[in-house]
């Protein structure tokens, strides 16, 4: 009796590594030390030496159930970007560039060609905001998962100084929420999506005329990371004075986190186009408004706060970034919360 006997292939997690070095290797910064491989990641923080206080950021996160939607569609190349994406775009939120990520792979059984291709996907988050894979882990479960699928998880780490965290402790009266686009439903609520559509093959095949596409396409697209576009502001000399990365839980939860007491958002629900794909979603399955927007990003993935005369500096940071920025609504003084108007 051997390992391999017992559902654990080594040979394949050997595989797998080899196949996904190309994708690592383009995510590379200056400051990675040693290469894939080793038991840790190394990363030289020289830079920090620049800053007068620097503050070491973090998030972690997984795609949640997504992932089935990937198994469904046999597409395994961008679920790598949503895993990312959770991470670091949480981590631009307080203000700070992410610098390495690492990710965590379980899966039922080690394919080597699944395995790269996910992790192509994870690199592919990470060229788009500029951090490093630095790592990861491939966990090969028999037993305790299906052959076929697999969960993916990880974890971002950033730095700002810490004068530059974005803490919402200076919101004022007037202050104007700006909202960037996202690119669909992102990685939130799927447990929701798959009781609304009939989650078959041939469902997700067929084509939506206001979709513009075949509902899997729109559902599995990739969450969008704002990491660029929230440097682009920094770097146009714009203080964002709140930030709120709308993930699960919607407008209602994520909205007031970047509040302080005293303070609330009012969101103008007619000030942007609401995506397509959240009507379709609303109408399949009957969904009152309320709970859309207590449970999606219904098309801003972002919202930002910034002082009056700083709105067009920021709009058109954003848009060189190549993100599609709203004017959105305001903050008044009131109860902490959020009102969709």
């Amino acid at each position: 009796m051997d390992y391999k006997s017992s559902g654990v292939d080594i040979e394949a997690g050997y595989e797998s590594v080899e196949l996904m070095k190309k994708f690592v290797k383009g995510t590379m910064r200056p400051e990675v030390l040693g290469g894939l491989g080793g038991f840790s990641g190394a990363f030289d923080l020289s830079a920090i030496k620049n800053m007068d206080e620097p503050v070491l950021l973090s998030g972690t996160d997984g795609c949640g159930t997504k992932v089935k939607l990937a198994f469904l569609m046999d597409k395994h190349d961008t679920i790598g970007i949503d895993a990312v994406a959770m991470c670091v775009n949480d981590v631009a939120c307080a203000g700070g560039e992410p610098l390495f990520f690492l990710d965590y792979i379980a899966c039922g059984k080690n394919i080597p060609e699944k395995i790269a291709t996910i992790v192509s996907g994870v690199a592919e988050g990470c060229k788009q905001s500029g951090c490093a894979l630095v790592g990861g882990e491939t966990a090969e479960h028999p037993g305790l998962m299906p052959e076929e699928e697999y969960d993916l998880a990880g974890f971002a780490v950033g730095i700002v100084d810490k004068k530059d965290i974005i803490t919402g402790e200076n919101l004022k009266d007037g202050d104007v929420l700006i909202g960037m686009a996202s690119t669909g439903v992102h990685s939130n609520g799927f447990s929701l999506v798959r009781k609304i559509f009939d989650m078959t093959k041939e469902s997700l095949d067929t084509y939506y005329d206001e979709l513009g596409t075949t509902l899997g396409e729109a559902l599995i697209a990739p969450t969008r990371i704002y990491v660029k576009a929230l440097k682009a502001v920094k770097d146009a000399g714009v203080r964002v004075k709140a930030c709120s990365h709308i993930t699960g839980g919607g407008f209602y939860e994520n909205i007031p986190r970047m509040l302080p007491e005293g303070k609330r958002a009012i969101v103008e629900k007619n000030s942007y186009e609401v995506p397509a794909i959240f009507k379709l979603m609303a109408a399949k399955g009957n969904v009152d408004e309320q709970m859309m927007y207590n449970t999606y990003n219904m098309g801003l993935g972002m919202i930002v706060a910034v002082d009056p005369a700083d709105v067009d500096k920021t709009m058109e940071a954003m848009r060189s970034a190549g993100d599609t920025p709203y004017v959105v609504g305001k903050i008044v003084d009131g109860e902490k919360g959020v009102d969709l108007v």
